[in-house]
């Protein structure tokens, strides 16, 4: 399941864009947050991503431009619903695969000692 933070999912659908249609974004990573990612319609427009998550990402670096187009593959996310989620509210929150969530959730399990029961 991707968690995206969007409101409203049902209402993006409606937002259909032509195969020839193509959209100018922006991409960051945030310092804090390991592989999580915040793409932005405009470059540095960071007033419409909402308090609570800039605060949760921390400092961002630049690391793409890129045009975005519906057919266009992206490695771990929906071009369609990235762009659906600029249109619509200007930025789109990228997150780890949870492959890599889960993987750190046992690791961590394995790493802590068990408490032995007398």
């Amino acid at each position: 399941m991707r968690a995206t933070l969007a409101t409203g999912t049902a209402n993006l659908r409606a937002l259909t864009f032509s195969p020839g249609s193509a959209m100018h974004c922006f991409v960051y990573a945030s310092q804090r947050k390991a592989d999580t990612y915040l793409w932005l319609q405009q470059r540095d427009n960071f007033q419409v991503v909402p308090a609570p998550l800039a605060l949760m990402l921390g400092d961002l670096r630049f690391v793409l431009e890129v045009e975005l187009h519906a057919q266009r593959r992206l490695p771990n996310e929906d071009a369609q619903v990235v762009m659906e989620h600029l249109q619509s509210q200007g930025w789109h929150l990228q997150l780890p695969p949870q492959e890599t969530l889960a993987a750190a959730n046992i690791m961590e399990q394995e790493a802590t000692p068990r408490r032995q029961e007398e």
